[in-house]
């Protein structure tokens, strides 16, 4: 039996999916349901030994949530921008996530912890112990005064994405639209750029992957620190707004920054459905083009689990051993494949956080 490869993954929708959950969390996050991508069993059982776990606040709706399968499934599309969130309305739920984080890490202490720091990450890592790091998808959560980014960097907060798809007061998001170009519209705002200045000084990793192209660009004119897409593909293969240029790529591999390579079907095919049907090959294309132009310190993974349409190959987080087996019959070697699943995110964060 082949022994697993221990990865870390750039970003997960877990926390979104504990608390819209109707079963009791503890089965959700301890028990063997085999529902959504997710649970600490299949965790451990596919080598996930760490990620950055998302506070995402999903907009008002008294319905379902949206069947993106279905939205996507005949392009060209362009879905209705949900509108901007107050932070009045976003904190309730920002505030019950970051708990369940925690709570995670109490409910299996010896499985699950809570890391604030490489350090701590990499000491999680040596006893076989899942390395949970705060992200925040979209920072509504943050009022104007910025004095909630506080309270959030005490509870754990060490990554921040100022946009999802939709405006925020920081700046604006590119749509879930197909085909299109990064360059929707303007960047970030007055606050955009004191946000990315304060998450500069404590320490907190800035995540481009939702941000327009005005926007990433504003990040790099502001901020000193690596420029870091958590979860993104390549635009040059499948022109989704969501995906990044070659020219982005660039600027990621001069900065010392990172990409990590998304397993949504929407960000892979090249006809932008979000179909299960992707195969080896085309991921295979896409972190090849990745690590061509980005370069190979670079690259990482950066899955969405719980956040959208997997490949049928993959299916869930079990599904990742196959994809590394894939890329080592594709031609990478063990040093390739040991830096895309975990050492580049380490040595980035290294030195993203404080």
């Amino acid at each position: 039996m082949t022994a697993l490869v221990p990865f870390f993954d750039g970003h997960n929708d877990f926390l979104l999916r504990l608390l819209k959950t109707p079963a009791p969390r503890e089965e959700t996050w301890l028990g063997a349901t085999g529902r959504g991508h997710l649970d600490l069993a299949r965790m451990k059982a596919s080598g996930f030994a760490g990620g950055l776990f998302a506070i995402f606040v999903p907009p008002a709706s008294s319905g379902p949530p949206p069947d993106f399968k279905a939205l996507m499934a005949d392009p060209p599309y362009a879905l209705p921008m949900p509108p901007e969130m107050t932070h009045a309305q976003a904190q309730p739920d920002a505030l019950a996530m970051a708990g369940l984080l925690h709570w995670m890490a109490r409910a299996a202490p010896r499985d699950f912890r809570v890391c604030r720091s490489v350090l701590e990450i990499r000491s999680a890592l040596e006893v076989g112990t899942i390395a949970g790091v705060m992200h925040m998808e979209g920072a509504e959560a943050i009022g104007p005064d910025l004095d909630a980014l506080h309270l959030f960097h005490d509870m754990g907060l060490r990554s921040l994405g100022p946009v999802w798809s939709r405006p925020t007061i920081f700046g604006h998001g590119v749509p879930m639209a197909f085909p299109g170009s990064p360059d929707t519209g303007p960047g970030l705002t007055g606050k955009g750029i004191d946000l990315v200045r304060l998450c500069d000084d404590l320490g907190i990793l800035i995540d481009l992957s939702h941000l327009n192209e005005n926007g990433f660009d504003d990040v790099a004119r502001v901020s000193t620190a690596p420029l870091v897409a958590t979860h993104s593909n390549a635009h040059g293969l499948c022109p989704s707004p969501r995906n990044l240029t070659d020219r982005q790529l660039h600027m990621i591999r001069e900065r010392g920054g990172m990409v990590g390579f998304n397993f949504a079907t929407f960000y892979l095919n090249t006809d932008g459905r979000a179909d299960g049907g992707p195969g080896w090959d085309t991921m295979l294309r896409h972190l090849d083009h990745l690590i061509a132009e980005a370069g190979e310190d670079h690259v990482g993974l950066g899955s969405d689990f719980d956040g959208c349409v997997l490949p049928d190959l993959i299916g869930d987080v079990t599904g990742v051993p196959l994809l590394f087996e894939a890329m080592g019959a594709h031609g990478y070697d063990a040093p390739l494949i040991a830096k895309l699943a975990r050492e580049n995110w380490m040595d980035c964060l290294d030195k993203c956080l404080t």
